[in-house]
């Protein structure tokens, strides 16, 4: 019950933490929490797509997203394998831009 307790207040400060300089305002280089998951959907989603896709190294490439705007990074085998990684981003639901920076290794 003591550790029920004590994980319990712990869960309590961390949420209040996190919502106390996330969720009530919007400053410069900050999201909300709801921008936040949204974004994070995104990327999940790109992820996700990328999987499914044996045209393109889902392992070799990486997938960050803020305020809808996809960043990919990480190495492709081909121009082909860049390219179809950001058709599988921008056709990827709520995603606005991206920005291919994959670099591509013989």
């Amino acid at each position: 019950m003591k550790n029920m307790t004590r994980a319990l207040a712990f869960s309590l400060v961390a949420v209040t933490a996190v919502l106390g300089t996330t969720a009530c305002s919007v400053a410069r280089d900050q999201q909300s929490v709801g921008s936040y998951v949204d974004d994070a959907g995104i990327t999940t989603a790109v992820k996700a797509k990328m999987a499914e896709d044996k045209s393109v190294s889902a392992t070799s490439i990486s997938v960050e997203t803020l305020k809808g705007v996809v960043q990919l990074s990480g190495f492709a085998k081909s121009d082909a394998e860049k390219a179809r990684a950001a058709e599988i981003a921008r056709s990827t639901k709520n995603v606005r831009e991206v920005r291919n920076s994959i670099v591509v290794k013989p």
